[in-house]
């Protein structure tokens, strides 16, 4: 007889309202596999691994799990059956320690009933150790600790928990580097130990360096499933947007004008002695490991952070912005890294997101000119391609991509001359993602200077007219394209800090 899967989900249906978000759905997972769970935003993956973890009920189809029927589609089945989901959010208890947020509602007991505080921080210790944050103590506050250490403590509570399937939802996100490899390492070990792992994540490289298969969602429905010894990167791409995308990355020309931006020997806290320009019409690309100081670079040229000395010029002119308000006045832009909390009103509309920086322009006193408001509304809406309901749709009820659109257009708007992109498509999907680099094309064809940062060499090695390379909050080297060999490794050597130590081969 055919041992039985670990999981096999069958006819799964979900509606919301008369809304139909998933298909019957089939998905079938072995003990010891990796599955790669692909597929644009809204195409339902995050619904689907809901209803395995019982935060939605199906409203028709069959979960099995070891042979066993789920029929309670409720969380504590689900976790009864050994499915544990590290989720994209981070939904941490800020104010708790780390292990307390590990065994919550798990915790240790004493023979007396209390919590076993000295047991549960020395089980917290190993599991932190466990994925390289050996310096993390237990009793830290989780509310001290950075974005990226608060998700790898989720990743820690998530493995304390010896699911036989465990799901990752994006988890390398937020994380560094070193931090991802420790992950990997640990998926290498529990898909040894049997484990069978569902890793939803837009970055295709990561899918195939830890995945040993891939299932393509679109629309609710199930596309294909297939090793990945056995499938494309091409065709993973076709099967998650339903066609071929032509030009992925725009064969931009940039015929740079004049300097616009320059910077001369920038300090501030976060980075030392940062020199670069940037002209008209041109990319100016900006890579470095997680820590680097690209992002404290850009909040320096916005007016968040102090300058402590150093010049900014802009277009010829000696000006350092003080504030947020003088670098707009300035014409510099900055759609930044963390579009949720520090680019858009979620609870706000759509409407009022994209025209929130030119409402001078149409609200006079106590009147508003609605006529006006809408002509920059529809401008934007129409060039960016922004798939809603309709403008008084709330911003937070949008797919990633179309968020991350809706904080370029809202910049767009006031008319930059230079836009700073800090992480323009983090979390966006393949389709999204080929929109926005047709579009910040389109913007530097209008003379527009643009810095964009990111921590995607592919992204940023066919963007960018020049390359600018951080390390340690410097700036370590300035590639040109067009003029000198640049490969990810001579990138990586100087983010890295390879430099220092040896004269790289070239």
């Amino acid at each position: 007889m055919e041992k039985a899967k670990k999981l096999q989900m069958k006819q799964i249906n979900k509606s919301f309202g008369e809304v139909q978000v998933l298909h019957d759905v089939d998905f079938g997972l072995d003990r010891g596999e990796v599955r790669a769970l692909a597929g644009e935003n809204g195409a339902g993956k995050s619904t689907l691994i809901k209803v395995l973890g019982g935060i939605y009920t199906c409203n028709s189809g069959e979960i099995w799990i070891d042979g066993e029927k789920l029929t309670q589609g409720s969380v504590e089945e689900a976790q009864k059956a050994g499915v544990a989901i590290i989720h994209q959010e981070i939904v941490l208890v800020q104010d708790m320690t780390v292990a307390e947020n590990i065994f919550l509602g798990r915790e240790f007991k004493t023979k007396a009933g209390f919590i076993d505080y000295p047991r549960m921080n020395a089980s917290a210790a190993e599991m932190l150790g466990r994925i390289g944050l050996d310096d993390v103590s237990p009793d830290t506050i989780v509310r001290e600790l950075s974005i990226s250490r608060q998700q790898m403590v989720e990743i820690a509570r998530a493995l304390s928990m010896n699911a036989g399937i465990l799901v990752m939802d994006e988890p390398t996100s937020s994380l560094t580097d070193r931090e991802v490899e420790f992950l990997f390492e640990q998926i290498r070990s529990l898909k040894e130990k049997g484990t069978a792992i569902i890793y939803i994540s837009h970055k295709m490289d990561e899918i195939f360096k830890i995945a040993d298969s891939v299932t393509v969602m679109r629309d609710g429905c199930h596309v294909v499933t297939k090793p990945l010894l056995e499938i494309s990167y091409e065709e993973i791409i076709q099967s998650m947007v339903g066609h071929k995308i032509e030009d992925y990355y725009p064969d931009y020309k940039a015929v740079p004008g004049k300097t616009l931006l320059e910077v001369r020997n920038l300090t501030t806290e976060k980075v030392q002695d940062i020199t670069f320009s940037v002209a008209e019409g041109e990319i100016f690309g900006l890579i470095g490991l997680m820590g680097a100081g690209r992002t404290e670079l850009a909040n320096a040229l916005f007016g968040i952070d102090h300058v402590q000395s150093g010049e900014i010029f802009i277009d010829g002119k000696k000006d350092l912005p003080k504030s947020t308000r003088q670098a707009i006045d300035r014409g510099i832009a900055l759609v930044p890294e963390d579009r949720k909390t520090s680019g858009l009103f979620l609870e706000n509309t759509i409407a009022f997101n994209m025209t929130i920086t030119v409402m001078k322009e149409f609200i006079k006193g106590v009147f508003v000119d609605q006529k006006k408001e809408k002509s920059i509304f529809d401008e934007y809406i129409g060039q960016l391609e922004i798939k809603m309901a309709d403008t008084e749709q709330l911003a937070g009820e949008l797919s990633g991509g179309n968020q991350q659109k809706i904080v370029i257009s809202k910049w767009l708007a006031a008319h930059p001359r230079i836009l700073i992109l800090d992480e323009p498509t983090r979390g966006v999907d393949v389709g999204a993602k080929s929109d926005i680099y047709h579009l910040i094309c389109d913007i530097a064809r209008q003379g527009v200077a643009i810095i964009l940062i990111s921590s995607e060499l592919p992204e940023v090695m066919n963007m960018s007219t020049r390359i600018g390379v951080m390390c340690e909050g410097q700036m370590v080297k300035i590639f040109e394209p067009d003029k000198e060999k640049v490969t990810q490794e001579i990138i990586m050597h100087y983010a890295t800090g390879g430099f220092k130590h040896e004269t790289y081969n070239r």
